[in-house]
């Protein structure tokens, strides 16, 4: 009956080595004449236990070495090629070890029979037989399709998803776009789809403005690959981008050149920013928070939101009876209070080094220029000018054409507000998947910041509250530890040689850290709980475009508007 079963599972490749020590957990396979195994593949052989009856034992291919056996020296590889001296070819191969079925960890015999896996065992040898809810990640060397667990997604069972690799080889970004499609479209969210969101924070460009187009260069064999993978081929249905007002531009139009519609300016008012306290966003590096004068800025933070009155319509605000309708009209009004002795002191609250107040001074000056199109009061009020979640399934807030400075405060702000928003509401469904690039930058290893504080919980409570992070990364090794150790599904692509040996990657055995520094794009290595090693995955091309070219439909650069900069109520305002 054993031997029925093991032929059932596919083409016998070779056998078990006896000149190896094989165990439960891994074993060495001879290869058959003829016969190949590639790195990645899934063999299973099997074992009649006494009492227990036939045990799977099933593992995938982690080394495969050839050579001359009956070679004594280096030169002697001449010899046997002229057949002056007689040696055999032997390729051998080891396996690790994943599945033990039942659970009867014997060793494999010498000399038993290695097959490679059947689509059943293939299936039990991976653990896809006990997910009940599995999203496709890719497909595998063998062509056929690699699962993730949704319970270690979704926070069921663990949550977080962390991706490592080398700038602009790793397809870090196209790898998280492609397992949100994956989720919203696999069918594992059921009811819940509609409701689910995505946030991206897209650095990169204008390369992910371009969503929901189709993509001009995806072919039959790829459709082939969506369709082997049970996904459709088409873009992501519902999108929304979020860019930032144009500098200089007093109707706020959003600073994008190549889409033309679903694009929605976002900034705060002067009023919102007093009142939220988002000064301390303004001070969001980690270097901010190790000067003396992170204390004076909570001070101050409170003295604005205590004593900053809105003015109008367009969110300007009046402190002290100065009004204040722009970003650099707040920073001159707290220039000129907290250098006025008698001022100076309501302000911080308490004595105050002269030092201390200048320093904070210089650096909060140093916002002016990348924060004031963000920061204004010289818009009309009423206006939709938030980044919001609610308006479509794929929220993305363009951020490349703000400097770093910039960046940080609305990464900040935008991420503090989508978690108090969730923690209000009492549950963690529906799902917020927030999808964040350089996590290196955000949250980095040494230093603390506000933007660091939210990432901490998000990584630590978000997957009681329903906050899902898909956070990238150049370098692990340089982002907080809790955050990347939270992470139930790790995902590495190129790396480099000298990040790939650092600790944070012992999740990769030797063998898959050196196949790492050498991975192609579109190749990524994932390790989830489940699964005790880490499967090499292929995405398949996108679906969507990932640039304006790609777009199937070419996005027309606006023309310019006559009538720009003159007074007009919301409705008349071009979007573009």
């Amino acid at each position: 009956m054993a031997t029925d079963q093991a032929e059932a599972a596919g083409e016998v490749v070779g056998r078990v080595l006896g000149t190896q020590a094989a165990s439960p957990l891994s074993f060495w396979i001879g290869l058959e004449p003829g016969k190949v195994v590639q790195l990645d593949d899934v063999v299973v052989t099997r074992r009649e236990v006494p009492g227990y009856g036939p045990v799977l034992v099933a593992g995938v291919v982690t080394t495969v070495e050839a050579r001359h056996e009956g070679a004594a020296y280096d030169s002697d590889v001449f010899l046997i090629a002229d057949g002056a001296l007689p040696a055999a070819v032997v390729e051998v191969a080891e396996v690790r070890v994943t599945r033990v079925e039942p659970e009867v960890f014997v060793p494999p015999l010498p000399g038993s029979k290695v097959y490679l896996a059947g689509a059943g065992d293939r299936d039990q040898a991976l653990y896809f037989d006990v997910m009940d809810r599995r999203i496709p990640m890719g497909m595998g060397r063998d062509g056929q399709p690699l699962y993730v667990n949704f319970d270690f997604l979704d926070g069921t069972r663990g949550a977080h998803v962390s991706i490592s690799g080398v700038s602009g080889i790793a397809t870090k970004t196209s790898f998280a776009t492609f397992l949100l499609y994956s989720i919203f479209n696999s069918g594992v969210l059921e009811g819940e789809a509609a409701n689910t969101k995505a946030l991206i924070f897209s650095v990169k460009g204008e390369d992910l403005l371009f969503l929901d187009h189709d993509n001009v260069r995806l072919d039959e064999s790829a459709r082939n690959v969506y369709a082997r993978l049970g996904l459709p081929a088409r873009p992501f249905g519902s999108v929304h981008v979020f860019a930032p007002p144009r500098p200089g531009d007093p109707n706020g139009v959003p600073h994008v050149s190549a889409r033309t519609h679903g694009v929605s300016s976002f900034y705060w008012t002067l009023v919102e920013f007093c009142e939220d306290e988002l000064l301390r966003f303004v001070f969001a590096d980690a270097d901010d928070e190790r000067a003396g004068y992170s204390l004076l800025v909570g001070q101050v933070a409170a003295r604005l939101k205590a004593w900053a009155e809105p003015v109008g319509d367009g969110g300007a605000v009046m402190v002290r009876g100065t009004a204040c309708r722009t970003f650099p009209d707040l920073v001159e009004l707290l220039s000129d209070q907290l250098q006025d002795e008698a001022a100076r002191h309501e302000w911080t609250g308490a004595q105050t080094p002269l030092g201390t107040v200048n320093a904070f001074l210089r650096r909060l000056r140093s916002a002016v220029r990348p924060l004031s199109p963000i920061v204004r009061g010289d818009l009309p009020f009423f206006r939709n000018h938030s980044v919001k979640t609610s308006d479509a399934q794929v929220s993305i807030v363009d951020l490349h054409n703000l400097p770093e400075r910039a960046q940080r405060f609305v990464v900040g702000v935008v991420l503090r507000g989508e978690f108090h928003r969730k923690e209000s509401s009492g549950t963690a469904r529906p799902l917020l998947f927030v999808v964040l690039d350089e996590l290196n930058k955000y949250a980095p290893r040494e230093g603390d910041s506000p933007i660091k504080e939210i990432l901490l919980d998000v990584a630590e409570r978000g997957r009681s509250l329903g906050v899902i992070l898909i956070g990238a990364q150049q370098t692990a090794s340089e982002v907080e530890r809790r955050i990347v150790s939270n992470s139930a599904v790790r995902v590495a692509g190129r790396l480099d040689p000298a990040e790939a040996a650092r600790s944070e990657y012992g999740w990769l055995p030797a063998a898959v850290r050196d196949r790492a520094t050498i991975a192609k794009p579109g190749t990524m290595f994932v390790a989830q709980p489940e699964i005790p090693v880490p499967l090499a995955v292929a995405f398949p091309f996108p679906a969507w475009a990932t640039r304006p070219a790609e777009a199937a439909t070419a996005p027309a650069r606006a023309a310019a508007d006559p009538f720009q900069g003159l007074p007009g109520v919301e409705d008349d305002i071009p979007p573009f």
